[in-house]
């Protein structure tokens, strides 16, 4: 059981965000949406791979930085080329698998390899790794594994 559930403050946007985030993750669904006046959504619930999030419709006073990201782990250059794309349309590509959408939430697309390439035993092949990672925007498998 989940105990833990991020809460997305948004300034009006919240089923909007909620709508982009299923369209953009094959394994999501809205779990509750609760109204709030003139016919908008005051606040959502919603899975996306698993993950429960809550969504509030809160107003200007708070946004979102950097210092807070989710991770996202990918098996394949292809699953990390369609998630990139996707979360950055309308926002930015950042260094090293950061990007942020365009609702300002920040993301890390990363391949699982990444991982174990890291921390292969072997030093050296871990450094060149590294620095084939900060070269990177989006994170390229292949580039990574050679390295």
């Amino acid at each position: 059981m989940q105990t833990i559930t991020p809460f997305l403050w948004f300034d009006g946007k919240a089923e909007e965000a909620m709508n982009f985030y299923l369209s953009v993750f094959k394994n999501g669904k809205v779990l509750n949406v609760t109204p709030g006046p003139n016919g908008t959504v005051m606040s959502a619930t919603f899975e996306l791979d698993g993950q429960k999030f809550m969504a509030l419709n809160a107003g200007p006073m708070f946004s979102f930085t950097p210092a807070i990201s989710f991770f996202v782990n990918c098996e394949t250059q292809a699953e990390v080329d369609d998630l990139w794309e996707k979360l950055s349309d309308g926002g930015s590509k950042e260094r090293c698998g950061w990007l942020k959408d365009k609702y300002g939430l920040s993301w890390q697309v990363v391949p699982s390899i990444l991982g174990k390439l890291l921390q292969s035993g072997d030093a050296d092949k871990s450094k060149r790794v590294m620095a084939a990672l900060m070269q990177m925007d989006k994170l390229d498998i292949e580039q990574l594994s050679h390295a």
